[in-house]
This record gives structure tokens, sequence and C-alpha cells, in this order.
């Protein structure tokens, strides 16, 4: 699909952006650029859309966009609206693919680089010991200033590049070339979709939306997202049942119809077939996962 073009301001002094954000949101804009995008998330969650995939985000999570990968964070402000000072946060670093030249990529040194262009069109979700390296690294470059900022940014392409420690984020068919009157209908259901996820949507009533019969909108929005609405939609309730099971707050049964669903059973059919586990699973994955942090930083202690 293609979104709202945006477009990047790169200082004329540089070859890159990076920018370090503090704010309420990262944006709610579903958008595209020509620039590849590093993006770390140091403080913050939500939903995040990247190309056809909807998938939770959180604090200390590094990911890599391909030129024109279509994006957005959409951060959960019920955690931060109650208190003004408390913000999300994240490194953005912006460059074009030829920012460096277009014969520094055809030199046998660099064919590396071009591979890593050319699998970041996917998005790549960015784990292990690459991502401490690069997180390090890009705190050098926002206090590095002329060519020794430039050594830093080649330094971070050069460990994206020789490194395996990544998944896949979206399919490789994300993008869509559509029209602006598309950008505007598919921003709309978007938007609708995330405001009354928790309650029951009937097609009619989101086609209306977009101003399409059932039929038409059902073919659009396959057509635009490779999925059917009411798959998006499961996606949505999932992702925010797993925030949910993560902080721990609620019973399962409480979060399953806070999240949109009439039933358990329905409830853990889908959750099931999106996460590959059960709620009660997902919850004691994660909350493992807390305990073992607290344990190290006690030993450190």
């Amino acid at each position: 699909m293609k979104p709202r073009f945006h477009k990047i301001n790169i200082p004329l002094e540089s070859s890159f952006s990076l920018t370090h954000s503090i704010g309420p949101n990262f944006g709610r804009i579903w958008h595209f650029h020509p620039e590849l995008e590093l993006h770390y998330t140091v403080k913050g969650q939500g939903v995040r859309f990247i190309g056809d995939n909807v998938d939770n985000f959180s604090e200390n999570e590094l990911i890599l966009l391909g030129e024109n990968l279509p994006h957005t964070w959409r951060c959960d402000e019920r955690f931060y609206q109650n208190d003004p000072a408390v913000h999300v946060e994240a490194l953005v670093l912006q460059f074009l693919p030829e920012c460096l030249g277009k014969g520094f990529y055809e030199l046998p040194e660099t064919y590396l680089v071009s591979k890593l262009y050319e699998k970041a069109r996917q998005g790549l979700y960015i784990q292990g010991d690459t991502k401490a390296a690069v997180i390090s690294m890009l705190y050098q470059a926002q206090q590095a200033t002329g060519m020794e900022r430039l050594i830093v940014f080649i330094k971070i392409l050069q460990i994206l590049a020789e490194s395996n420690e990544y998944t896949t984020i979206a399919s490789a068919h994300a993008f869509y070339k559509s029209s602006e009157k598309e950008n505007i209908r598919l921003n709309n259901v978007y938007n609708y979709t995330l405001a009354n996820f928790r309650r029951e949507i009937s097609l009619a009533e989101v086609a209306a939306i977009g101003n399409l019969s059932v039929t038409s909108f059902c073919r659009y929005f396959k057509m635009m997202t490779k999925k059917p609405y009411y798959d998006f939609l499961i996606e949505i309730r999932i992702s925010h049942a797993c925030r949910m099971l993560i902080e721990d707050k609620y019973p399962i049964e409480i979060i399953c119809f806070q999240c949109g669903f009439n039933n358990i059973s329905n409830f853990y059919r889908h959750f099931r077939k999106v996460s590959g586990m059960t709620p009660l699973e997902y919850k004691k994955k994660f909350l493992e996962k807390g305990s073992e942090k607290k344990s190290v930083v006690s030993s450190g202690n």
C-alpha cells in the first residue's frame, strides 16, 4: 500500500539525519519516505504498523526500515496522558540509499551493505549483540561531529551488514502504490478501527467509513493490506490483549472482553492462532523474563 509521503529534512551539512525524539507520541500518520530508517525506541509502548505487519512495540526495540516501506508507531497514550512529564523517546537515524555516493556501493568492500538495503525492504528486527553494538554507536554518533560522525555512521552500516541477528517483519510485497484518495480512505479505516476495536464492528459500518459498499470494501481492503478486514481487526485486538497480559493487572477473562471478544473460547482460539500460544502461556513467558531481569539486576548490586 502507499501511505502518505513524508519529507525528511536532512541538514545540508550532513549526509544523514539523526534525531532524538521526545514527546507524547511518535506521530500518528501512516507514511513512507525514500530514506532508510533505523528506529531505536528508548521509551514507549503501543502498536506498530510496518508494511503488512501489525505487532506490539516496547522500549529497547531496534528496527531497520528499508526505503519506501510504509510504517507508523501508534503509542498507547493511556500510560502517559495522566502525567504531562512522561513522554515516549526514540533515536531515529534516517538516510538516503545513495547518501555516501553511488560509487561507494559499487566497491567490492561494500557488497554486504547493498545486500543489507535489499533485506531492509521488508523491515528488520535487530537482536542480540548486534542490537547492543548499534545502540551504542547511535549514542556515539549523537555526540560526534564532522568526519568522526560519518565514520560512526559507516561503522553502524558495517555492523548491520555483517550480522545475521535479525528477523524480517513484513512480507516481500508489503508496498502497494495507491492514489492520495486511497491514502485518506485507508487512514480513516485504520483510525476508526483503533478507536473502536473494543466493541463489535460490522463490515457495513466500516465500509461506510470508506464510502464503499460492503463487497467493494472487502475487495479494496484485501488488495491494500493483503488480508481480510476481520483478520486485521483480530490482530489489533490480540496486540492489545498481549499488552494487558504483560501488565498483569487483570484476569484473562476481563482482558478478553475489554479487547473486543464476546466469549472466552473465541478469544483463546484467535489468540493461539495469532501468537502461537495460549494467553496463559504468553503471560507466563513474559513474566518469567521480567523476573530474570530483576534477578540479574539484584545480583549485580
